[in-house]
């Protein structure tokens, strides 16, 4: 049975092509919003990180009605990071516009979304989106898409797939790219004719999937999911069954479906609509909603596992406890638990009762998560990242990365020589004619900790990097660390501007003058590999004697302030990151110099 009155279709693609602006074009030409209403840019961004980034952290769905059909759309990340918002939602689809921007063409995260496509038997549309760019070069980026349709084993149906040109900004698509067009309306009916309905038996049994969950501060846990089977109304008892236990009895209070940002209340919902559920207790992502006659639970999801791994613990410096609101490890656990029933690709090992070693993605995932702490007045420790290795057949493995790099065609050398000093290979070469060259590589998962600022800083800001998990290989031997040392405080005490002119010279710094300071503190970083410790507080003598020019004004350099980011990649395996709600600080783990120093020795 189908219901030719729903489709439901997830909109995926790499980072910054555009998703999410589009989003905005479906909505806006829906009549979602009045023709008076002030609406503001990427409306489906709404988590403050989403918008000060600029990048969809967390999937979320919306719904529009074009010609008596309703159409549910699920906006998800780009980044490679949150791979795992991708791989729930995309089980509420029955298909997928992959996004693709018409200069920069397919990257490593339309790889990982088309993959997952494909593996699902999405049906797939192309959307060519940005063709407005005068760098646009549409012929040679549909090329590369069917290549890379070839070389992920897809199907002769797969690969006839329908094309639509956009204009996302303008919120415009058109069918030829030769041809303008005043609006969306190609996309809509293209969705209409191509996305299949949603089939099953809509008399059935219940089963609903639970593939997201919320919070609203009336009805309490909301459960997001989609209706495979059968038919849910307000009110009516349920069996929910969980990855421990065999089928729950429970009930559902309050049931609500979605039109554009807002959840509507509604009495009753059945097969191929997705819906939120209030009123069930301890309902986790995954989990099915089943009839409590016959219960029968659907697969659950599976998400890719963890290559990295950081240890969140509670901070210990000097410092600890004057800004964050939650400071004990009581606290810092009670939180890491509730990120687990919301967040499917993050894991948490709680054996140590102090210190908790989280595993996720990448560097980015395990920033957000960190940021997202510090905002709520959260207040600890973090580590180095380190990967996470398997032993396959006996042998040590390692994670793999495919890393792809965008650079002037000047910076080709100093890339291709930090790259091999990570053991990276490089596996593909291509020349655009323009400028600017497309190198990709293999690379170890490790060797890209620490790598993006260092990136940055050779080509000047103008390089781009993308990078996706690959597999696992051969453990690739021992590899080289951060080249410098840090500059490290020796006591505590406000930095002045006589000691700070005077350490200039020494490397970069990190602080201003008249801040506060504890020993152990990293102030810089050496210019040189060795640690230094350094008196930060030294305040020029004071005597009679005055010559020429020994009152000169003392000029400091601008100091190099790391946002959370830059310093979770700047630290060695000693150091630590103390996170506050107002401050970021880089310590070392012992504090104390003498202690350091025997333990060197």
């Amino acid at each position: 049975m189908k219901r030719t009155d729903i489709r439901n279709i997830a909109i995926i693609a790499h980072v910054d092509h555009g998703k999410t602006t589009l989003v905005d074009g479906m909505l806006h030409q829906a009549g979602i919003f009045r023709s008076n209403e002030k609406v503001q840019e990427r409306v489906m961004d709404n988590i403050d990180l989403e918008r000060e980034k600029g990048i969809t952290i967390m999937a979320k769905n919306t719904a529009v009605d074009y010609n008596g059909v309703k159409i549910n759309i699920i906006d998800t990340p780009g980044h490679a990071d949150f791979g795992g918002e991708v791989e729930r939602t995309m089980k509420m689809a029955d298909g997928v516009l992959l996004l693709v921007d018409a200069s920069e063409g397919p990257l490593p995260q339309t790889r990982f979304v088309l993959k997952k496509a494909l593996e699902l038997g999405l049906p797939p549309i192309l959307v060519i989106n940005k063709i407005d760019r005068s760098d646009a070069r549409i012929q040679e980026v549909l090329n590369e898409v069917y290549d890379l349709f070839i070389d992920l084993d897809a199907t002769e149906d797969q690969l006839e797939f329908p094309i639509v040109y956009t204009n996302a900004r303008r919120g415009t698509a058109t069918l030829d790219p030769d041809k303008e067009s005043e609006s969306l309306k190609p996309l809509f009916d293209l969705i209409l004719d191509t996305i299949p309905p949603p089939e099953g038996d809509e008399r059935g049994p219940l089963q609903l999937l639970v593939t997201n969950i919320d919070y609203n501060d009336y009805v309490g846990r909301l459960a997001i999911g989609r209706i495979f089977s059968g038919s849910v109304r307000s009110g009516e008892p349920v069996a929910m069954i969980n990855a421990e236990s065999g089928p729950v009895r429970t009930k559902i209070t309050t049931l609500y479906g979605f039109r554009g940002l807002e959840r509507v209340e509604i009495g009753e919902a059945s097969l191929g609509e997705i819906v939120a559920l209030a009123g069930i207790d301890g309902i986790n992502i995954g989990d099915t909603i089943t009839d409590i006659e016959t219960p029968s639970p659907l697969p659950r999801i599976k998400v890719d596992e963890p290559t990295i791994s950081m240890v969140f613990s509670v901070n210990t410096s000097p410092f600890a406890g004057r800004e964050g609101q939650y400071v004990t490890s009581r606290k810092l656990r009670e939180r890491l638990e509730k990120e687990l029933l919301y967040n499917v690709s993050i894991r948490v090992d709680f054996s140590d009762p102090d210190s908790f070693r989280v595993m996720g993605r990448g560097e980015l995932q395990m920033a957000i998560l960190i940021e997202m702490m510090r905002r709520e007045g959260y207040e600890l420790s973090v580590s180095m990242p380190e990967i996470i290795t398997r032993e396959i057949n006996g042998t040590l493995h390692e994670p793999m990365e495919l890393l792809i790099i965008d650079v002037p065609e000047e910076f080709i050398g100093v890339v291709t020589q930090q790259v091999g000093m990570r053991k990276g290979r490089m596996q593909k070469m291509q020349n655009n004619g323009r400028g600017r060259v497309r190198l990709e590589f293999s690379i170890p998962s490790r060797g890209l900790i620490g790598f993006r600022s260092q990136f940055l800083t050779d080509t000047r800001g103008t390089g781009l990097l993308n990078h996706i998990f690959d597999g696992y290989e051969p453990w690739h031997g021992s590899m080289s660390k951060r080249q410098t040392g840090a500059l490290v405080a020796d006591r505590k005490g406000k930095s002045t501007v006589y000691a700070l002119f005077h350490l200039q010279p020494r490397g970069t710094l990190f602080i201003r003058e008249n801040t506060e300071l504890y020993e152990g503190m990293i102030i810089g970083e050496n210019s040189r590999s060795n640690d230094l410790d350094v008196n930060v507080t030294k305040e020029k003598k004071l005597t009679n004697i005055r010559a020429a020019a020994s009152d000169d004004a003392l000029h400091l350099m601008p100091p190099r302030i790391l946002n959370l980011e830059e310093s979770i990649e700047f630290i060695r395996e000693d150091e630590l990151v103390e996170v506050t709600p107002r401050s970021i600080r880089l310590r070392k783990k012992m504090l104390e110099a003498n202690r350091r120093t025997k333990h060197r020795d």
